[in-house]
C-alpha cells in the first residue's frame, strides 16, 4: 500500500506553484504567525494566513486533512477564550497559554505539509540547485522530503498488523505500546539509514552540477504569490 502523501495526482494543475514560491509561503506564514500583535490589520492578516492553508488543502483535494486543520484551529481560537474566564491564573497560563500559541504554529505546520505533499524531491532538489543552495543544506532536505511519507506509510503498515491481532490503544494500552510503537520506532532509524543511502547512491552530494528534468520554473501564478506575499510584509512592518 503506498500512502496517499505519495499521490502526485492530488496536485491541482491549476495551482501549480514553483517549489521555492512554496518554500518562500511557508517561510512567510511561519514568521508572521508566530509574532504577536494588538492592531486590527495585523490580526486581519493573521486570519488571513490561517485561511490560506484551508484553501490549499482543498484544491488538492485533502479533505480529510483539511477537516482535521479547520477543527483543530478552532478548537485552539475559541477554547482560550471560553475557559479563560472559569479557570484559575495558574491553569491559565499553562493551559489557555499553550493552546493559544498552538494557533500560531498550526498553519505553519500546515504550510510545510502543502509543501511536501505538493512537491516532489526532484522538484526540491532542481529548487534547490536554481537558487545555488549548498548540498550541505540541501542533501539533508532532500532526504526529510521522503523521510515523513515514509514513516506515515511504515506506521500504518504496523497499525494494520495490531490491528489483525486485535490489539488496541483502548483495550490494550500496554501491548499497543510494545508491540506498535516499539517496531514503529525501530522502523524509523532503520529508514533514516535506508534514505541516506539512498540519497548517496543517487549522487546526491556529488560536486558535479546535476542535470534534472523537472519542468520547475515562475508562472503568471508564482508572480501574484510573491507579489501578494511582499505585500504583505510590507504592511506588517508598518503596522507592527
Amino acid at each position: 500500500m503506498i500512502s496517499d502523501i505519495y499521490d502526485t495526482t492530488a496536485k491541482a494543475k491549476q495551482l501549480y506553484l514553483d517549489p521555492r514560491t512554496k518554500i518562500f509561503l511557508c517561510l512567510t506564514v511561519s514568521s508572521i504567525m508566530l509574532v504577536p500583535s494588538d492592531s486590527p490589520i495585523i490580526e486581519t492578516m493573521h486570519l488571513l494566513f490561517a485561511i490560506l492553508p484551508l484553501i490549499f488543502l482543498v484544491v488538492l483535494k485533502k479533505y480529510k486533512m483539511a477537516v482535521y486543520y479547520l477543527g483543530m484551529y478552532l478548537f485552539s481560537a475559541l477554547v482560550p477564550k471560553l475557559l479563560i474566564p472559569y479557570l484559575p491564573n495558574i491553569i491559565n497560563v499553562l493551559f489557555t497559554g499553550m493552546i493559544a500559541l498552538f494557533t500560531q504554529i498550526l498553519p505553519g505546520m500546515m504550510m510545510a505539509y502543502f509543501l511536501i505533499v505538493s512537491t516532489t524531491v526532484s522538484e526540491f532538489v532542481a529548487a534547490m540547485d536554481r537558487m545555488h543552495v549548498t548540498k550541505k543544506i540541501s542533501m539533508p532536505f532532500s532526504v526529510l522530503f521522503r523521510f515523513f511519507p515514509t514513516i506515515i506509510e511504515e506506521y500504518g503498515h504496523v497499525k494494520d498488523a495490531m490491528v489483525m491481532r486485535e490489539v488496541g490503544s483502548i483495550r490494550n494500552p500496554m501491548k499497543m505500546l510494545e508491540y506498535r510503537m516499539v517496531p514503529f520506532l525501530t522502523s524509523i532509524v532503520s529508514i533514516g539509514n535506508d534514505l541516506a543511502a539512498s540519497a548517496l547512491t543517487r549522487g546526491l552530494n556529488s560536486p558535479v552540477k546535476r542535470t534534472n528534468v523537472c519542468p520547475i520554473g515562475f508562472t503568471w501564478r508564482d508572480g501574484i504569490a510573491f507579489f501578494a506575499t511582499i505585500c504583505c510584509i510590507i504592511v506588517f512592518i508598518i503596522y507592527k
